[in-house]
């Protein structure tokens, strides 16, 4: 009988074979584990060069991103193509299919946040979004930061003075048939009264938009255009307010770094890395003139650099973007004329990426570099502070080891009526938004914080005993009284070598009344220690402890606020013929929230499957009367995600 394989041979023998018979053309390769999960997708002009490179350089290679990535290789799979450019498109789908633990993570766009100008609305207007869909409007940005976006917008307006009104509030307008303070101060036309006619309008729509393209050329000679005309037809004041914009403008273009002796688009790249850590910049030149940048963070990434870049490039330009004339990079990729093609056939004009060498492309380049290493070494120096706090979190809470892994748990609720817990999760010092949890309390009507910490604790746990999804620490908010639950809940459920410890507020004896609350400190409790810890003023540690019992009171209070809104709603539509339960759930889905039912239009209430118009023109009767229910705060108050938290909802024993 012969000897039966193992894990550690078998694969090696069977990726032999596979890379013998590896084609030598374009297309994508995906690398797989032993369970058969997909870890990595690449592109190649060649597979059999580029795959095989991967065993041959690990053989000798002194980096060890990829002798990592090389020995958690079970299994080779790859799909040809007819060319590099359709490689490029396969990759993306593919990543996103799979999701791989070793491509690079591209952050989305919809992280920072961006303008989006509705042109499909007869009189648009600028509002803020973090999402940017395919709905016929145009978007800007992303700005990086909300205030620079603030800023752009408040300028905006100075000079092209769009509405800034909500579309209910422009309809209360339109019937009240006077303007608001908007129009008083000279930053609206006031389209709700028809004291500016649509094509005028437009005009203004137009100008925003070249604007925020950073077409500023365009943009002048298009004012210049209309004051000449409203001089000729002997518009003067018209013409005075054009030849006022057209000063602003100018104003503008003059604080914009010009950056470029040719007027002309350009994304440029620069990139930095220091072992698995890495930094992409993207700075952004329109016209000539640098209009800003984003950079992104890439943490344990286990490629080199080209292909580490490449695979980047190729995601951020799958994304709906501007994409400029040119593109620079700092390195030669293998296929960027692949990506130079595609873009070229998405706007339909040429689109050149090139690595330039020298003259004013290369110093671009430089400076994006410069960039990226600035924010890195930046970057590293914050993780390195995060070490500090939890090795200081170890030592002082006398834990077994360092607390990687942190989970903070909160009680909510308003006398003991829709009681919630929350649970957050930081790992190694930063928000794991994917191990949030909220739980929402069972058979408890009077206000026990015990209780219900016990009952949240306890079910969490109860899941956690057999799979050993335990967190490092466990924190509380509140105090002594806190902590022995805890220590009684692992207890009963015999979990062991889990951290444990409490953090509460509290005004030093000697002050009393504002002046206490305004200068509370905080004292942190931890089992087999009659005093709380003591930690030096403006200790990272207590900063981290801090920043977890304010998540975790947050994310309860939002999920407490989600519930009273869903009941504020229900109850509002309850004595409405021919709305029953399933169709108050439709329109709380549809919806969210009271006030939005109420401002939504007979036609929109229409969308949702089983109102008819007259059960719409019943719920706009009813929620417009004067003795509708109340809204309460709980309508606007969404904690700024307007509901839709992240974690898992554990609303059940069984989920």
């Amino acid at each position: 009988m012969s000897p039966q394989k193992t894990p550690e041979t078998s694969p090696g023998r069977h990726l032999q074979e596979k890379l013998r018979s590896l084609p030598d053309g374009p297309g994508v390769y995906l690398m797989k584990d032993v369970e058969a999960r997909v870890i990595y997708v690449g592109k190649a002009k060649s597979l059999r060069s580029r795959v095989r490179s991967y065993f041959a350089e690990a053989v000798g290679d002194t980096r060890a991103t990829v002798r990592f990535l090389v020995k958690r290789v079970a299994d080779v799979e790859w799909i040809v193509t007819a060319t590099e450019k359709d490689a490029l498109i396969l990759e993306n789908t593919l990543i996103k299919r799979h999701h791989p633990r070793y491509n690079v993570k591209l952050r989305d766009a919809k992280t920072y946040i961006g303008l989006r100008l509705n042109v499909q609305d007869p009189f648009p207007r600028l509002t803020t979004t973090r999402r940017m869909r395919e709905d016929g409007s145009l978007y800007f940005g992303p700005y990086t930061s909300s205030q620079s976006m603030r800023e752009t917008v408040y300028l905006i307006h100075k000079i092209f003075p769009l509405r800034s009104c909500s579309d209910p509030v422009f309809r209360q307008y339109r019937r009240a048939g006077r303007p608001c303070i908007e129009f008083q101060m000279k930053r609206c036309l006031a389209p709700c009264c028809d004291y500016v006619d649509k094509p005028r309008y437009d005009e203004l729509v137009r100008g925003v938009a070249l604007f925020l393209r950073g077409q500023s050329r365009e943009l002048l000679r298009d004012l210049e255009r209309q004051m000449k005309a409203a001089a000729e037809g002997e518009a003067y004041e018209r013409a005075a307010d054009l030849r006022d914009r057209i000063g602003a403008v100018e104003a503008t273009i003059e604080r914009q770094r010009m950056v470029s002796e040719k007027e002309i688009d350009r994304d440029i790249f620069g990139f930095a890395r220091e072992e698995n850590q890495a930094e992409v910049q993207v700075l952004f030149v329109r016209q000539g003139k640098l209009i800003g940048g984003l950079n992104y963070p890439l943490r344990g990434v286990h490629l080199d650099d080209a292909e580490l870049l490449s695979s980047f490039l190729s995601q951020y330009y799958a994304r709906d973007r501007v994409v400029p004339a040119e593109v620079l990079l700092p390195m030669p990729l293998e296929g960027q004329g692949a990506v130079g093609e595609l873009l070229t056939e998405r706007v339909g004009r040429r689109v050149r990426v090139t690595a330039p060498r020298r003259g004013e492309p290369a110093a671009l380049v430089r400076m994006a570099g410069e960039n990226a290493r600035a924010a890195l070494d930046k970057r590293l120096a914050s993780r390195e502070a995060i070490e500090l706090a939890l090795d200081e979190l170890r030592d002082r809470l006398r834990l077994r080891g360092r607390p990687d892994r942190i989970e903070c748990y909160d009680i909510s609720n308003l006398q003991g009526k829709m009681a919630v817990g929350s649970c957050v999760a930081f790992h190694e010092g930063r928000p794991d938004v994917s191990r949030y949890k909220k739980f929402r309390i069972k058979g408890l009507d009077s206000p026990d914080d015990y209780r219900m910490m016990k009952e949240v604790l306890a079910r969490r746990f109860r899941r956690a005993g057999g799979d050993g999804d335990l967190p490092d620490l466990i924190l509380l908010d509140g105090g002594r009284g806190q902590l022995n639950i805890a220590l009684e809940v692992l207890r009963e459920l015999q979990i062991d070598g889990v951290g444990v410890a409490t953090v509460a507020k509290y005004a030093p004896d000697a002050e009393v009344g504002a002046r206490a609350k305004a200068r509370t400190s905080e004292k942190v409790y931890i089992p087999d220690l009659k005093e709380p810890v003591g930690f030096p003023a403006n200790s990272p540690a207590m900063f981290l402890l801090q920043r977890l019992r304010d998540e975790s009171h947050r994310f309860a209070i939002a999920y407490h606020k989600l519930l009273r809104r869903r009941l504020t709603l229900l109850s509002a539509l309850e004595d409405i013929p021919g709305i029953g339960k399933g169709r108050r759930r439709l329109l709380l889905r549809r919806f969210g929230s009271l006030r939005r039912v109420r401002d939504a239009s007979a036609t929109e209430l229409c969308e949702v499957p089983g109102i008819t118009p007259t059960t719409a023109r019943a719920i706009q009767d009813r929620l417009r009367e004067p003795t509708a229910a109340p809204e309460g705060r709980s309508e606007t108050e969404t904690s700024g995600q307007d509901g839709a938290l992240p974690g898992n909802e554990w609303e059940g024993e069984n989920g």
